[in-house]
């Protein structure tokens, strides 16, 4: 994670918009990714909250079952913690919203923040 977010700096730092997509399980990881991040740069966390239930249902490999039976280890989720986020700048619940309404929320906050046009 550290990795995605030096090269999301550099980008940042270069006028360039980045938008990173990953599991993030640990506040201590993503306080430390905030702060890198903020030394030169605006950073937006992005909690996409999903009911364990959801999750389960959705997934396409079967990872979920597999870990629950204890075929796959350390599964965030399972037997690996996941710490919600605290005070995540936008939240957006993908099992009542559609991926439309998620997005539109996103632009729209990008919007009153004055980082894309309107």
């Amino acid at each position: 994670l550290m990795r995605v977010a030096y090269v999301s700096k550099l980008l940042a730092r270069n006028g360039i918009i980045v938008i990173a997509s990953f599991v993030s399980p640990y506040r201590e990881v993503r306080r430390k990714i905030r702060e890198l991040i903020e030394e030169d740069s605006k950073f937006i966390e992005i909690y996409v909250k999903c009911p364990f239930e959801v999750a389960i249902k959705r997934d396409p490999k079967g990872l979920y079952k597999k870990a629950i039976v204890g075929e796959v280890r350390n599964f965030t989720g399972i037997d690996d913690p996941y710490e919600e986020p605290e005070n995540p700048e936008i939240i957006v619940d993908s099992s009542e919203m559609s991926v439309e309404e998620e997005a539109r929320i996103v632009l729209t906050y990008l919007r009153e923040e004055n980082l894309l046009d309107p």
